[in-house]
């Protein structure tokens, strides 16, 4: 009879510890409220990205001076090139002809030595 009313017990502790489990649950809706600018900025993230100004990196300078040498510069550069994607950048006082954007310096100078040809003085920039 001892034997009996043990099992009872057990089987009515079971039942109770799943009976509370399910009963003290919370239901699974997740509401996220997020800011709708969040959608632009991660646009203008992605593009940042795509160029590889977010990243550090190396490039190759082929001209720094005045805007229209740099433009002239750039010009003469896509003609002959193309290749990669080249820019002019600002920085007070001077323009800057930057020309890939490059994970390695390995890769910047196997690129370096076919733009050597045309632009002598061009060299590999590590970026910031």
């Amino acid at each position: 009879m001892k034997k009996r009313g043990t099992f009872n017990l057990f089987t009515l502790s079971i039942l109770l510890v799943f009976l509370t489990q399910t009963s003290l649950a919370q239901p699974g809706v997740v509401t996220i409220n997020a800011d709708t600018q969040i959608n632009d900025l991660l646009l203008i993230k992605k593009n940042l990205e795509s160029e590889n100004k977010m990243d550090e990196g190396f490039t190759i300078q082929l001209f720094y001076g005045n805007s229209e040498m740099a433009n002239a510069t750039l010009k003469k550069y896509k003609n002959a090139y193309g290749n990669w994607p080249a820019s002019i950048e600002y920085e007070t006082p001077n323009y800057k002809v930057w020309v890939g954007n490059f994970a390695t310096r390995i890769q910047a100078d196997r690129v370096l030595i076919e733009i050597k040809r045309g632009f002598s003085g061009a060299f590999v920039l590590k970026k910031k």
